[in-house]
């Protein structure tokens, strides 16, 4: 492949029928084993149109009788579902209605999911998926994905191998143990790859074909499901140490095995001690990418430096403090020490110490140096034992406060007060997921700091008014980062994640906001513009991965963000002859 032109519009995938490489307006087979055809190809997802059929398509397809004979556009389809699906004011039922569509019609789900991102990425992720995952033994109806327990030990290639797909790019893959901040929900965990391969599809546009959602069962702690009747999982206790690790490290074998050296496999709400542990034994050795880590400190970096523009100064000018110092805290911790290096050329060590964490058990400080976890032993400073969240406001001084503790309601009024005394624009982010779980409302912040503050959050929150103003809170959202992150390293053909990659999605994402997005507050862009931002991070993620020798995929094509667009998966109908 010596030009940019004999790209297929695959995104480098395998197309096995052509289906991508033609163009919108021509008319491909509806393949699956043989041609789809009749009964058979209303029941397909992929290739089903539902009264989308054209009547030549009746004819060739055998399909006059088995629909009525009204013939619908695929935009009067989506009309219809997005006031169906408007009807049901309980999201788990909006949630459920959508992933029935998704197991109809695929083409008319992500079409929906594209043209009403704003609306319907709360239910497809946090924070309705949360409560799906709580609820997914009794709402489960056709299995999505693969489910890999330890009764498959020693035959997780032939697993695999079940899986209808062989071109497969993107995994996502949890084990369950820390459900956003929901704790144990074991096999239920399924949900989230699920819900987070949707937005790879819709937001960053990798191919539904190339995308295989996977829960590996070790068993579950939650007493709760292990006496539901419904629980879909394994009824033991969890599996740890040795018996964890063996299945851990046959699974990561057998993907690569199975698809080789370039597939992407994101690790997603596995508990701290696991998440640290898997990232560092496998980054060498496999493509891997961890969200709670890598992919929160990215987008939390992004909302960092594009805040500046309000805050004033660079991000070494300012001082941090979080609370919570798990995946997310001490992934973004470090992601911003490493940028300050990267700005300043200052040791990474000198840069740490301008970010403090405070933990359950109160500031992690020097004197407490035995007792900590190893990732949280690098953000142990000098400094005398501090107990309370807002005596360490007041002894750090901070101007940047960031919540990523997992419990709600920890950024009191005081504490907010404290934060407003010592800053004329402070900037608070309460992160946890799901809305339940945020350390304060955007209502909260807002009043509590006289309208001063800059807000952002994990889950969405509505735009406020206080004293005339409408204030849009941010939303730090994990979905602004990975798809696009994701379709840049595939793009490019990368065989491992480097941090200067994160460090470029980063940049890419905070270069999006614009002076009309800052005048309303805002340092994050609009989820209306998602598939332009995703094109973009892909281009600078896939030429960070070309300067660094890390992409396989040459020539380098000439123009990133046009070919990171040619890539996308299209929703629309294709015609069938």
């Amino acid at each position: 492949m010596s030009n940019d032109a004999d790209y297929t519009a695959a995104g480098r995938c395998e197309d096995v029928y052509g289906e991508d490489a033609a163009s919108l307006d021509q008319p491909v087979t509806p393949w699956t084993v043989t041609v789809a055809s009749g009964y058979s190809l209303l029941r397909d997802p992929r290739h089903n149109k539902g009264l989308a059929f054209t009547g030549n398509e009746r004819d060739s397809h055998y399909l006059r009788g088995l629909l009525p004979p009204v013939v619908l556009t695929q935009q009067l389809q989506e009309k219809k579902l997005m006031h169906n699906i408007r009807q049901y004011q309980v999201p788990l039922q909006r949630y459920t209605a959508l992933m029935e569509l998704q197991e109809r019609n695929e083409r008319l789900f992500y079409k929906l999911l594209i043209d009403n991102v704003e609306e319907l990425l709360p239910v497809v992720y946090t924070p309705t998926v949360g409560e799906a995952c709580q609820k997914y033994g009794s709402i489960f109806k056709r299995p999505q994905g693969l489910y890999i327990s330890l009764k498959e030990k020693g035959m997780i290639l032939e697993v695999l191998k079940n899986w209808p797909e062989r071109s497969v790019q993107v995994i996502v893959v949890t084990d369950g143990e820390r459900i956003l901040g929901l704790g144990d929900l074991g096999c239920q965990g399924m949900g989230i790859p699920v819900g987070k391969l949707s937005l790879y599809t819709a937001l960053g546009g990798v191919r539904p074909s190339a995308c295989l959602p996977i829960t590996i069962d070790v068993g579950t702690n939650n007493e709760k499901l292990l006496n539901d009747e419904f629980y879909i999982g394994l009824r033991q206790r969890r599996a740890t140490g040795q018996e964890y690790a063996e299945l851990l490290h046959e699974f990561m074998t057998a993907v690569k095995q199975n698809y080789g050296e370039k597939v992407l496999i994101q690790f997603e709400d596995f508990a701290n001690h696991n998440a640290f542990e898997l990232l560092a034994k496998y980054s060498s050795s496999h493509l891997v990418f961890n969200d709670d880590i890598q992919g929160t400190a990215s987008v939390v970096l992004a909302g960092l430096l594009a805040s500046l523009r309000l805050l004033g100064g660079t991000l070494a000018d300012h001082r941090f403090l979080f609370l919570g110092a798990g995946e997310a805290g001490t992934g973004i911790a470090e992601l911003i020490a490493l940028e300050i290096s990267k700005q300043t050329g200052n040791p990474i060590e000198e840069n740490r110490k301008k970010i403090w964490l405070v933990d359950s058990k109160g500031l992690i400080v020097d004197s407490r140096k035995e007792s900590l976890q190893h990732f949280k032993k690098p953000w142990a400073h000098e400094h005398e034992p501090v107990k309370t969240l807002v005596d360490a406001v007041k002894a750090i001084k901070p101007t940047i406060l960031i919540g990523t503790s997992g419990v709600g309601k920890q950024f009191t009024k005081e504490v907010v007060e404290a934060m407003a005394s010592l800053n004329e624009k402070p900037l608070i982010m309460a992160l946890s997921n799901p809305t339940s779980q945020a350390e304060c409302t955007a209502e909260e912040a807002y009043t509590w700091t006289e309208g001063r503050t800059i807000f952002a959050s994990g889950s969405p929150f509505d735009p406020f008014e206080y004293n005339g103003k409408v204030f849009v809170p941010g939303q730090a959202n994990n979905a602004y980062i990975f798809p696009g992150f994701g379709l840049g390293v595939i793009i490019s053909g990368a065989i491992r994640v480097h941090d200067d990659m994160l460090l470029a999605a980063s940049e890419a994402l905070a270069a999006q906001v614009t002076e009309e997005h800052y005048e309303r507050g805002m340092i994050y862009p609009p989820f209306s513009d998602i598939r332009k931002i995703s094109a973009n991070i892909a281009a600078k993620v896939a030429a960070k991965a070309y300067e660094l020798g890390l992409a396989s995929h040459l020539p380098q094509p000439k123009d990133l963000v046009k070919y990171a667009e040619s890539c996308m998966y299209s929703p629309r109908y294709r015609t069938y002859r």
